[in-house]
């Protein structure tokens, strides 16, 4: 069967573009899971592992310290942008070149060109970080294999615009069911309409005041919004069922827990006949206190920013490795028809990197 090899001596724009050339939409990342892995076996400094659709590498050299570099092979559905493409100005534009396959590049580049690193170092390539909580590929690791994420500090290769990023929200996914009566429409007052009965909800959202709590320094701003409405049954029914889906991006000193009990709060009185979480995946503080991280903001420079997004720092936190965001890309072009990445970006955040990894 023929197959796609990476070319590790490429430099990190083109090591992206060549990365954005092989689809690696949610649950098909296995080619590019392939590659991956051979053109790291291609390394004799680094040990491979692997599971499932999922790649780690690793030195072994005795240092003091481990530092986990990690990214997402995934991408959103492609949207007729791919192949890449490469304009006069030095952008490079195409599926996933933002979120995240620059950073990917970065770690490849990293891995392939630092082979005895003043930290031991440890990379993760994941699969289904665009998708449902439960198939996140580096969950699974994490359940099966926890000794290949130990390390005492994380880099997740997110798109961070070449800035570091505190933490992340985290994000919960409510299913509200309003209940009705059915009825003939042309005898409405027999029945109770559902979708009628959601208008309470809706009301309470629109006038939903979201916190901005300033944590370790960093302000972040939280979200309470209906992201889908379901319900109706035909032309001349009243519908007896309604289901208001409702998003919340909350702040890092919320835990899980704290979360959920806030949203059905909000929504006490609204007349709910069901509250179903359909997906949680939980916040992580800044972290930038820690003494890795302190080092690493010395290293790469600039002013550290909150993560207003979910990432897999989060799941970093829960293992109790303090982990920040720092990747090429720019999060406003993540997922847009539009996504690109300024190809200096890339060249600067390797760069950075490889100086804190070698000094």
């Amino acid at each position: 069967m023929s197959h796609t090899d990476l070319d590790l001596t490429l430099d990190g724009p083109a090591l992206t573009a060549a990365l954005v050339d092989i689809p690696s939409v949610s649950g098909d990342e296995k080619p590019l899971a392939d590659a991956v892995e051979r053109a790291l076996r291609a390394l004799p400094h680094l040990r491979v592992d692997r599971h499932g659709n999922n790649v780690v590498a690793r030195t072994d050299l005795g240092r003091a310290e481990r530092v986990v570099l990690a990214g997402h092979i995934d991408t959103v559905p492609i949207a007729g942008n791919v192949p890449s493409r490469l304009d006069a100005d030095g952008v490079l534009w195409g599926c996933g070149t933002s979120d995240m396959k620059s950073g990917v590049a970065v770690q490849l580049r990293i891995a392939a060109t630092v082979p005895a690193p003043n930290r031991d170092l440890t990379f993760v390539f994941y699969d289904n970080e665009e998708v449902a909580a439960d198939l996140n590929g580096l969950g699974h690791v994490a359940a099966a294999h926890p000794e290949w994420l130990a390390g005492d500090f994380a880099v997740l290769l997110e798109p961070s615009d070449g800035e570091v990023e505190g933490g992340c929200q985290g994000t919960l996914r409510v299913r509200l069911r309003l209940a009705g009566e059915r009825a003939h429409s042309a005898r409405s007052w027999m029945g109770s309409n559902a979708i009628h009965g959601a208008a309470a909800v809706l009301a309470r959202l629109a006038a939903y005041e979201p916190r901005r709590p300033v944590i370790d320094g960093l302000e972040y701003r939280e979200g309470l919004n209906a992201v889908r409405i379901e319900g109706g049954v035909a032309g001349n029914v009243i519908p007896d069922e309604c289901v208001v889906t409702v998003n919340y991006r909350y702040a890092p000193d919320r835990s899980e827990a704290e979360a959920v009990a806030h949203v059905r709060e909000v929504f006490a009185d609204c007349g709910i006949d069901g509250f179903e979480v359909d997906d949680h995946s939980g916040a992580a503080l800044p972290g930038l206190s820690h003494p890795a991280a302190r080092a690493f903001m010395e290293a790469v420079g600039g002013t550290a920013r909150p993560k207003f997004g979910w990432t897999d720092v989060s799941r970093f936190s829960a293992l109790g490795v303090p982990a920040v965001n720092y990747g090429p890309g720019d999060a406003l072009y993540a997922h847009k028809r539009d996504e690109h990445v300024r190809v200096e970006r890339i060249t600067h955040c390797e760069e950075r990197l490889r100086e804190w990894l070698t000094a």
